[in-house]
Formats: C-alpha cells, sequence, structure tokens
C-alpha cells in the first residue's frame, strides 16, 4: 500500500488546516509510516480511503484526535535545556515577584507540554524555592494528545525521562518500583492539564494574563505562516511584560515584533512589549 502524491497532498492539506502543523514534500514516507497502522485499524484498503474517512465519518473528530498522536514529536524529559531553567528561576521569577508582590500570585503555561516532564520540572523547581513557597502558584499544561495527557496524568516514567534530575531531588520528589519512577502526589496536584490545539484561536482565547508562557521545541513543525498564528496565540496569552520561553535552536526572527529578547543566564527569553 502506497501513500500517492496526490492523497498526500490532501492529507499534509487536512493536517495542516487542523494544527498547522506541515509536511515537506520530501516527508511524504514519513507521513505514510505514521498512519499506515490507522489504515489498516481502520480496514481501509488504501490511503485515499482513511483521507476520505477523515474527512466525511460520523467519529471523523476522534479519528483526528488519533492522527494527532502520530504525526507529533514527542520528545522531552525532566531538566530538558539546563541553562533555560536557571533564567527561568534567575530572571523571570524574581522580576514576576516584584511585579505581582500585591497577589502573590505566579500563572505558568507549559505549552506542548506532551508526557508532563516540563510543568512538573517547573513544580519542582518553584517547591524547592522558599521564598515563593507562600505563593498562590497556578501551572497549566496542554497538549494536542489525549495519549500524552493521559501519561502526564499519571506521573510514572523510565529511566531516560528522569536522568537529569539532580539525585537527591529524584530520591526527594520519586518513588522507584520495578525500573518506574512514580513522581509524588504533592507535585502533581500542582500541574492542571488541558487538552488544546496551539492552532486553535478561538479555544487558546481562554488561556490570559499568564504570568509565563513555555513553548520549547514546539515551533520547529510549523511553517512561517504557522508560527505567526501560534505565536500571536501565545502574545494574547501573556499579561503585559509577560515572559515567552522558546527552545534553544528556535527564533522569533521574521515571525513577530511584538517581543523583545531578553539576555539571561546563557539564554535568550522573550517579554511582550
Amino acid at each position: 500500500m502506497e501513500l500517492s502524491m496526490m492523497t498526500f497532498s490532501n492529507l499534509r492539506s487536512l493536517i495542516y488546516d487542523q494544527t498547522g502543523i506541515f509536511f515537506q514534500d520530501n516527508k511524504r514516507y514519513v507521513l505514510e509510516g505514521r498512519l499506515q497502522c490507522r489504515v489498516k485499524e481502520r480496514n481501509c484498503s488504501s490511503y485515499e480511503e482513511y483521507y476520505t474517512l477523515l474527512k466525511f465519518d460520523a467519529w471523523r473528530d476522534k479519528e483526528m484526535a488519533l492522527v494527532y498522536d502520530l504525526v507529533t514529536t514527542n520528545e522531552t524529559y525532566f531538566y530538558r535545556d539546563v541553562a533555560q531553567l536557571q533564567a527561568f528561576m534567575g530572571t523571570i521569577i524574581p522580576d514576576v515577584m516584584k511585579v505581582n508582590h500585591a497577589t502573590c500570585t505566579l500563572r505558568i503555561w507549559s505549552a506542548a507540554c506532551s508526557t508532563g516532564d516540563e510543568p512538573y520540572t517547573l513544580a519542582i523547581m518553584l517547591q524547592e524555592h522558599p521564598v515563593i513557597s507562600k505563593w498562590n502558584v497556578e501551572i497549566l499544561a496542554s497538549d494536542i494528545s489525549e495519549t500524552v495527557l493521559d501519561t502526564a496524568r499519571k506521573g510514572i516514567y523510565g529511566q531516560y525521562a528522569v536522568r537529569h534530575v539532580p539525585a537527591h531531588l529524584l530520591l526527594k520528589y520519586f518513588t522507584k518500583e520495578q525500573g518506574q519512577y512514580e513522581l509524588s502526589p504533592a507535585i502533581r496536584k500542582k500541574v492542571r492539564f488541558m487538552n488544546l490545539n496551539l492552532y486553535d484561536t478561538a479555544r487558546l482565547k481562554l488561556i490570559r494574563g499568564m504570568d509565563v508562557t513555555l513553548c520549547r521545541n514546539c515551533l520547529i513543525y510549523f511553517d512561517e505562516k504557522a508560527k505567526q498564528k501560534i505565536v500571536s496565540n501565545l502574545y494574547d496569552s501573556l499579561r503585559p511584560n509577560g515572559y515567552l520561553i522558546i527552545g534553544f535552536s528556535e527564533s522569533l526572527h521574521n515571525v513577530t515584533r511584538s517581543f523583545k529578547p531578553v539576555h539571561a543566564e546563557k539564554s535568550v527569553v522573550y517579554q511582550k512589549l
């Protein structure tokens, strides 16, 4: 069974319209491979038939949710890109505390959180920060994939995911059993998970007044037009002068001029103008 160029184009357009994720012509084999299991599972005789199902089947929304799981990449782990985390704790948090000293409230959004490694890392770091222990800290974490959100809510991870967690924190916040590491309920309850598509502007209006939004290692999967739309949504999520953190390999160059770069702790973060 082969994915023809015409059907590839149709599937690519459908996925792009829904998510902003774009498959270049040379990635046809990637999309073919990722969707192959669903084509077989739905007893479709061809990719063309599967495309028709996605367009017109009564349960197409549920099937598209499974497609999201297949086309998104969920590479993540605890304490990823430590320099950015140091910028978060060393530069951003002190500034936010000055601004919000009257309310003692901190609101953080981990967008495209995958299996929860990032927001849980932030929760641990803030828990270890005694100055902020009496603050009301809200951590929202979102992803387009319900599958990875289910994993995140369970809070159980393999050795690979926790390999960079400092040893004393691994002992303090995780319970090891049969080679798996279960995160403590005290940390898990600090994060609220939500299914959100960053390309869905209407639904993103639910997210407002954030002090810090993290969207790391996600924008690389979108073309310039989609990036502009998503970054605009992220901009709107922030309070005035709020902060946006994107991945090390990502840039807002040619995407927006609505943020100013801030050099902090060997990293660059962005502040809303």
